[in-house]
């Protein structure tokens, strides 16, 4: 029967829980199946359901934080010997039955050997520190099982490396003096299964093996650290007197703790990687950085040699791209690298403010120009004088609007709203839009001696989904920059989270990651944000059944090349060689969809 043990604390006793119902509610109110007496405990905390398959912890009150194996969580699929965190109270979930006479009997795998488990799960679930943890793992075990000596070793791929190796004194052992059975501990790698040799010299098995005839070895323990089904490493415990072997029930009570370990050190060694994985991108950062942009691709490279050419001229350049690719980005670039670094860069968005309050807001306005001008105030032309202005989003410019800016740009002049007087602006102009700006001009929306007038030099920044090699390093520069402004405790990306940010395709660009980054930090309790931290899906693929994946492919297809012919149904048709009612039937499917 699955079970959960309430390991103990000062005023508080071992418990064992037997879990028999389908609902199994803990919190501090008397009506709760499990009563739990903690001042940090809501009365309704939270609850562990079984769904015939599966037992679920979920959280009951938004402010009853539920902690699995040291890490937050709102709701979570349980496993064989996880640890909860709820308030002060710590128990283990089991899903094997637990003798009751654990409870009461007085050797180590009883109450002494929960209490210690206890203590031991407590000052590990704190470690992250990947070396700090082998050690305090290996004290603790020693202390536990009376060992001499103890080792762990961590698996690189197939071969098992030795991290950490201490003695009952608690200081590290060389190399030279380690002693350990190398066949031992291959011999646990293989079968996946722990090992008590109880006298190693007279084993029938090894004692003809090289390495225990070598170090005369007594009594030996191994177990293998398995988390989640993949096997991260192997404990092997090790003692010299005769006197003073190693039984049956130590090595069960050691086998929970390797299981126990093996979920902290697994993510230790995750966080380790991380960390060397990090201060290498912090130093390819460093490399392909252009200033405030990064990037590495072939795009990006041409792009920094054109900014560099046009940088320290005064021509008129209009940067494209579509909406979050870092235009204003690109045209800080031009101004800090040119003569006009000195002077002011301004930008304005022509597009985010009304038509009636555009102008003032470009070419400034007098007193009295209009309703609510107390006052006289200067426009973006003359805040920008002897440096850069920025106009972004050119082409929602209106077009009355237009003939004046291309005055001001020709003349270098401009005059206040309801003023006389020009006022001489020395400033180097440059434009960004997200829109066709040939396709406006040919429908007369734009100005074309304004276009020509602007686009001498085109800079074009592709999109972040043309961008593979660049998201991640842009996502890490992220990940560093806000959880130093956030004081965070994240420390990168799980390889979950890796893997559906290169498989999204970022239709907002570079903002919606630096956006989605930024969320993820703020809100994520863990060390490494996970797909749903992102908001992203895992793998980023909506697995659909074949038809209907057949169905959307069709319907998307047939929306592209309407697109393309202009909204034409019957040269669509032509060109999908199929009959043009099958073109009205997708388009009716489409809005029944949208109602």
């Amino acid at each position: 029967m699955p079970s959960l043990v309430l390991f103990p604390r000062p005023g508080v006793r071992t418990r064992l829980i037997n879990i028999y119902r389908r609902i199994t509610t803990l919190g501090c109110a008397t009506d709760n199946d499990v009563v739990l007496e903690d001042g940090d405990i809501r009365p309704n905390h939270c609850q562990i359901f079984y769904d015939g398959k599966t037992y679920l912890v979920s959280s009951l009150d938004k402010d009853g934080d539920v902690y699995v194996n040291g890490k937050k969580t709102r709701k979570q699929q349980l496993a064989d010997q996880d640890v909860l965190r709820i308030g002060k109270c710590t128990l283990q979930f089991s899903l094997l039955d637990i003798p009751t006479d654990e409870f009461t009997s007085q050797d180590i795998g009883a109450r002494d050997s929960v209490r210690k488990l206890m203590e031991f799960t407590a000052a590990l679930v704190e470690e992250r520190n990947l070396e700090n943890l082998l050690n305090l793992m290996l004290d603790k075990l020693i202390e536990l099982s009376g060992a001499d000596r103890g080792f762990v070793f961590l698996l690189d791929g197939d071969r098992a490396t030795l991290h950490a190796a201490r003695n009952m004194e608690r200081d590290a052992i060389g190399v030279s003096d380690a002693g350990f059975s190398d066949s031992i501990v291959r011999h646990v790698l293989s079968t996946g299964q722990p090992l008590l040799v109880s006298d190693a010299l007279n084993d029938a098995q090894f004692r003809m093996s090289q390495s225990v005839v070598n170090l005369k070895l007594c009594s030996v323990m191994c177990a293998p650290m398995t988390a989640r089904g993949e096997t991260v490493g192997v404990l092997y415990l090790g003692n010299d007197n005769v006197v003073n072997l190693f039984e049956e029930s130590t090595l069960d009570v050691v086998q929970v703790f390797a299981t126990q370990a093996a979920l902290l050190v697994r993510n230790a060694v995750l966080i380790n990687e991380l960390q060397l994985g990090n201060r290498k991108l912090h130093e390819q950062l460093e490399e392909i950085k252009f200033g405030r942009i990064i990037g590495s691709s072939q795009a990006m490279r041409d792009l920094f040699k054109r900014i560099e050419k046009v940088a320290t001229t005064d021509i008129g350049v209009l940067i494209r791209g579509e909406t979050g690719t870092g235009k204003e980005l690109v045209a800080h670039e031009l101004h800090t690298r040119s003569s006009r670094a000195a002077g002011p860069f301004v930008a304005i968005n022509c597009g985010a403010i009304p038509e009636n309050l555009l102008e003032s807001e470009l070419f400034g306005h007098e007193k009295g120009a209009y309703t609510g001008a107390h006052a006289a105030a200067p426009g973006k032309f003359q805040s920008a004088h002897k440096g850069t202005l920025l106009l972004d989003e050119i082409g929602d410019l209106p077009y009355a609007l237009q003939a004046k800016i291309l005055r001001a740009i020709e003349h270098k002049q401009v005059v206040r709203v309801g003023g006389t007087r020009a006022e001489d602006v020395n400033i180097r102009i440059l434009a960004a839009t997200n829109k066709n700006l040939e396709e406006a001009v040919a429908r007369n929306e734009f100005r074309q001696d304004l276009y020509f007038r602007l686009n001498v030099v085109t800079l074009t920044l592709p999109p972040l989904r043309e961008r593979e090699q660049d998201v991640q390093f842009i996502a890490n520069y992220f990940l560093q920059r806000f959880t130093t402004e956030y004081n965070s405790k994240v420390r990168g990306f799980s390889p979950a989270a890796v893997a559906a940010i290169a498989a999204h395709t970022w239709p907002g660009n570079v903002r919606e990651l630096e956006n989605k980054v930024r969320k993820g930090v703020v809100l994520c309790d863990r060390d490494l944000l996970e797909p749903e931290d992102l908001e992203l899906q895992q793998g980023g693929l909506q697995v659909l059944p074949l038809a209907d994946a057949r169905e959307k492919f069709q319907k998307d297809y047939v929306q592209k090349v309407l697109d393309i012919n202009k909204g034409n149904k019957a040269q669509t048709a032509r060109d999908l060689g199929v009959d043009p009612r099958t073109i009205f039937r997708y388009l009716e499917k489409e809005r029944e969809e949208e109602q």
